[in-house]
């Protein structure tokens, strides 16, 4: 193997951290080795609530990511357990959004993708179990006074005038609980974990809640159920079932770790499971400056109408970043880079837009494009003549060709390309000065130019460039050796470019932590994150197919949006700048 290969490979391989050596341990320890199964059972547990975001991504990428390194599986599992905030509609974006990054729950033939609502049935023995067994019991106290009787950080709480409720009464006021013979809120079942419970420092200790009242429609099991079970009682249930080996939690689930091992301890002790049942492990969450990843305040932009829907390329959301033109891969570079922690810290937007960048560099093939036009007339070039200039389609990869675009006598060339008075170390047109003459460029793949004059409107506008052309310094010819010029810029002909609407998209805020602290995040909006321009591409362009991305030489990374390009004429996102434009 070449040291270019034994290099890339060192650089795509997985960086070490602590959840693969616990995944490496059991698998060399034997700690879940089971007839039939595989060594790694991992799972991802959307609430099917929303839509994900690049927060999501790091989770997605830890769990399916380990389980295809160590020759396991991942499950994607629906915590589909509040019919009251579900929709079918996020389910579908959510198994479509995982594909699209570029992971699978299938395996040999078996689909792992799993509702906790399958488990419903499962869920309602087990607490009926709980119960009996003296382990859990229906309280009726009012929220209100549920909550005050809990206590704080600082102060223990209260036991319920309920907690010594004999458990056939708790499990025939459960049962009528099922048979919906209650409003929502009269009575709810929580667990008794131990005497002194109420006293626990762990505020998730105390006698948590494990089922509520809710009368709603759920979009799979319809109105079957009036009871569901609460996240915290639904999740170590739903691993066990599923024979996960090692459940990989953010660091806001550290403190239901402990309930998480008591029940599958007293479920077990019951003859539920066997061991070994799951283990939970927590890693820290994705913290990214510039952006609001809260659910609430997302929906907020797009109810209050600030960004167009969930897929808006400003959003966070993986919908939006998709149609704003990043990469599966891209992602994924991402997630490797940043690693993996036990410490909360914030990641530079910065890294996310340069793993974008190393990605499509090699990709992306190359196109020009006018954004803010200005028109450029070659007076000495014939009227109605055509000339071809051509250029790579990538330079750094020949194989891939080239790309054609014809030359003619009017041109549209960028507005910052012309200074009527020019700056100290400016090599673009500027008219003559005097007795000397005007500046002489190199129009890119065709001829140098020297500048004659412009044009200016009534409001005193400069409206047009005049220009003559040298016929003998075309690029790529004998001739054109001979001319040294500083100049060198991009051009499109007006009688063939393709006319198209161009979306420059940029950071939604402006305020590296916009809801830091208490901050409204309103305030931090940045009024430039997005500008509709009318520009002028290579004529090629047109042909351009949605989600086809492409370095618009010069400018950046542009891709056609998914949902407004049409056939022949393709509508354009800037997905990124050629650089950071955002370092101070």
């Amino acid at each position: 193997m070449s040291n270019d290969k034994n290099n890339t490979a060192a650089a795509n391989a997985p960086s070490s951290n602590f959840l693969r050596a616990i995944v490496e341990s059991d698998i060399a320890s034997g700690n879940y080795r089971r007839d039939g199964l595989p060594p790694v059972i991992t799972r991802f547990p959307p609430e099917p609530n929303g839509y994900l975001h690049i927060g999501h991504a790091k989770s997605i990428c830890v769990n399916f990511g380990l389980a295809r390194d160590y020759n396991g599986v991942c499950h994607l599992r629906f915590d589909d357990t509040n019919p009251a905030k579900e929709e079918q509609e996020y389910v579908d974006t959510i198994i479509d959004t995982v594909k699209w990054l570029g992971f699978s729950w299938e395996q040999n033939g078996t689909s792992h993708l799993y509702y906790a609502s399958d488990y419903f049935e499962q869920l309602y023995q087990m607490a009926e179990y709980l119960i009996t067994a003296g382990y859990a019991y229906v309280d009726s106290q009012s929220a209100e006074d549920m909550a005050k009787n809990r206590g704080n950080f600082g102060t223990p709480g209260t036991n319920s005038a309920f907690r010594s409720r004999p458990a056939d009464e708790s499990l025939a006021l459960f049962r009528d609980m099922r048979a919906g013979n209650y409003k929502d809120g009269e009575h709810i079942l929580r667990a008794k974990i131990s005497e002194d419970a109420m006293a626990s420092p762990n505020m998730n200790m105390r006698d948590p809640a494990i089922y509520r009242i809710r009368h709603a429609h759920h979009h799979r099991t319809g109105d079957a159920w009036c009871i569901y079970p609460m996240y915290d009682y639904t999740h170590p249930i739903s691993d066990a079932l599923e024979n996960i080996t090692q459940s990989l939690c953010t660091l806001e689930f550290q403190d239901h770790r402990p309930f998480y091992d008591w029940l599958l301890a007293t479920l077990t002790e019951g003859g539920f499971f066997k061991q070994p049942v799951p283990r939970q492990y927590e890693f820290s969450r994705l913290n990214l400056t510039y952006l609001v990843m809260s659910k609430r305040k997302l929906r907020q932009l797009v109810d209050d109408g600030i960004v167009s829907g969930w897929d808006d390329p400003r959003m966070p959301t993986l919908v939006g970043l998709r149609r704003r033109g990043y990469t599966p891969e891209s992602i994924q570079l991402f997630c490797e880079r940043i690693g993996v922690s036990k410490a909360d810290g914030w990641i530079d937007m910065s890294t996310l837009e340069g793993s974008l960048r190393d990605d499509l560099d090699p990709k992306a093939p190359r196109a020009t494009a006018v954004l803010r036009p200005l028109k450029l007339i070659i007076d000495n070039f014939p009227e109605g003549e055509s000339i071809e200039c051509t250029s790579p389609v990538h330079p750094h990869f020949p194989e891939r060709g080239v790309r054609t675009f014809p030359i003619t006598k009017h041109l549209w060339i960028e507005q910052d390309d012309f200074m009527e008075v020019p700056s100290k170390g400016y090599f673009r047109f500027f008219p003559p000065i005097g007795d000397a003459p005007g500046s002489r460029v190199r129009l890119r793949h065709g001829y140098v130019t020297e500048c004659t004059g412009y044009d200016k409107d009534a409001d005193g506008k400069v409206v047009a460039v005049h220009v003559k052309y040298f016929e003998d310094s075309k690029s790529g010819t004998e001739g054109s050796n001979t001319y040294k010029v500083k100049g060198n810029i991009h051009w499109v002909s007006a009688e063939t470019a393709l006319k198209a609407e161009v979306r420059l998209y940029d950071r939604l805020f402006t305020d590296p932590q916009p809801d830091g602290g208490g901050k409204d995040f309103l305030a931090a909006l940045n009024p430039n994150a997005l500008e509709v321009v009318t520009a002028y591409l290579e004529p090629g362009m047109s042909a351009a197919q949605p989600d086809q991305r492409f370095q618009f030489e010069r400018h950046g990374y542009f891709v056609a949006d998914r949902v407004d390009s049409v056939a022949g004429k393709p509508v354009f996102n800037r997905v990124t700048t050629l650089k950071d434009s955002w370092v101070k």
